[in-house]
């Protein structure tokens, strides 16, 4: 395509597709159009080892990183191993006693604290824990750095551009976008309040039309083959409509479109506790409610961030099938407009 972000990064089509499935973005990437792996559920150990692999897997093909680096966040540090101490006993309570009064077990006594502490040294959201992460992927042939939360520190675009690696953020409104620029980004991914809301070749026509560059998915690709998502989960995503992405802050205690679920729905009755600011109202969940829900399956507690593109999503397929797909619509949209000209 005629097109400057494909022209920037040497694709075929400007499709980026954000996930934290290494083989989503393997499988993009070689499909034509860019992957990007989210590292904010990655240990450093892992997120060593998931790049080693994507490497030996790419042909060569550019990819990019994902990070959080919010502008506002509370530091938990060791803390966060240690639910006694780091959440309010309101909240400790609230979260432990549904999953009590739904039936699903408490972890084995024996396990419950290693269980915690691998899944939770697993979440990297302060800048630093981000920017030690930003460290390990720069020693990998990484075309792409993507802050999803905030602008990215001078220091790192300047370091990243030292490198030939281009630098972009989300935007959720105007200000952001300028004061992205100003921090030197190559470009600004707009997300306006719905960042789930591309999945079909004619949006991607709709974006181009109204003069995006690109565009940038990630619901589309959580009931693929090579998603990393439950299959329990996957079901439920299947199932859903567009009105089942429900926005609550009761998964990471920022506003996020996740699948609504017995969890999301207990903080919008009377009564409930104001969510956590992030990242302890992730943590909250992630430590004391999915650990327990996905070890036993619990199918009404189980969710996942998922935009209301989620209506769409009716039945598994391969990657590369969503990829070719896109562009077919896409074209299929042009032809239709190209007419209406004639």
């Amino acid at each position: 395509m005629n097109n400057r972000l494909c022209e920037m990064f040497g694709i075929d089509v400007p499709i980026f597709a954000f996930s934290h499935c290494r083989d989503v973005v393997v499988e993009v990437s070689r499909a034509g159009g860019m992957g990007v792996l989210g590292m904010a559920r990655m240990s450093p150990a892992r997120l060593r080892e998931e790049l080693r692999w994507i490497d030996e897997h790419i042909d060569g093909r550019p990819y990019g990183i994902d990070v959080l680096m919010p502008t506002t966040y509370t530091d938990a540090g060791e803390a966060k191993f240690d639910a006694d101490k780091l959440f309010p006993e309101e909240h400790l309570n609230f979260v432990r006693g549904l999953l009590d009064a739904a039936g699903i077990p408490p972890l084995p006594a024996g396990e419950r604290d290693e269980i915690i502490r691998t899944l939770l040294t697993e979440l990297s959201f302060t800048p630093e824990e981000s920017m030690a992460m930003i460290d390990i992927a720069m020693q990998h042939p990484i075309k792409l750095i993507v802050n999803a939360l905030g602008s990215p520190p001078a220091a790192l675009v300047e370091a990243a551009h030292a490198r030939g690696i281009k630098v972009a953020a989300l935007a959720g409104k105007p200000k952001h976008a300028l004061r992205h620029k100003q921090r030197g980004c190559d470009f600004v991914i707009a997300v306006g309040t719905e960042a789930g809301g591309v999945g079909r070749g004619r949006q991607v026509a709709a974006a181009l039309a109204l003069g995006c560059e690109g565009v940038w998915c990630g619901s589309v690709w959580l009931p693929s083959a090579q998603s990393e998502v439950l299959p329990e989960i996957k079901e439920r995503l299947y199932a859903a409509e567009a009105d089942d992405a429900v926005q609550t802050r009761a998964v990471t205690g920022k506003p996020c479109r996740t699948l609504r679920s017995a969890f999301t729905d207990a903080y919008d009755k009377p009564g409930a506790p104001t969510p956590l600011p992030a990242p302890l109202q992730n943590l909250l969940w992630w430590g004391e409610g999915r650990t327990r829900v996905e070890r036993v399956r619990a199918r009404d507690f189980l969710t996942y961030p998922v935009g209301q593109i989620v209506g769409d999503l009716r039945g598994p397929s391969s990657v590369r099938e969503i990829v070719y797909g896109m562009m077919e619509e896409m074209l299929s949209a042009r032809d239709r407009l190209d007419a209406m000209f004639e």
